[in-house]
């Protein structure tokens, strides 16, 4: 698993460099399809964590994560 960037162009995503093999399954990740999102080599690293605890099924609740985000 990785995180690349890319650029939408006619309708797709465009990710210069990098090959996939034909009917791969990808995720778009995009907080304002308006703008731009870019991470710090951190922040990709801890998303690259986060999908693989995810992948693993170690999450918390919903109730758990607002009342996280209520401490922030």
């Amino acid at each position: 698993m990785g995180v690349s960037t890319g650029i939408v162009v006619a309708g797709k995503v465009v990710v210069e460099g990098l090959d996939l093999i034909e009917g791969s399954t990808v995720t778009i990740v995009t907080s304002d399809p308006e703008g731009e999102v870019y991470l710090s080599s951190e922040q990709e690293e801890a998303l690259l964590e986060s999908m693989a605890e995810a992948d693993l099924g170690e999450t918390i609740s919903a109730e758990e994560l607002f009342t996280r985000l209520d401490r922030i």
